[in-house]
């Protein structure tokens, strides 16, 4: 474990994307949204078999999903 202090929200997501980007690094999906238990669908206005607590952090510079 490493954890990393949250300062801002342009830090939070760019561990968001982190996250769902390591499912397409690690060669499972070629979309993070395309992973069902992914919640990168979720943010793209999509559901998962998951219920998540999106965050609504009022800036999304550095989340891009592409």
């Amino acid at each position: 474990n490493h954890p990393v202090e949250l300062i801002s929200p342009s830090w939070i997501n760019q561990k968001l994307k982190y996250i769902h980007d390591n499912l397409v690094r690690g060669g499972i999906v070629s979309q993070p949204e395309a992973y069902l238990y992914s919640s990168a669908s979720n943010y793209l206005g999509g559901e998962t078999l998951l219920d998540i607590d999106r965050l609504e952090l009022g800036s999304n510079e550095g989340f891009v999903l592409t």
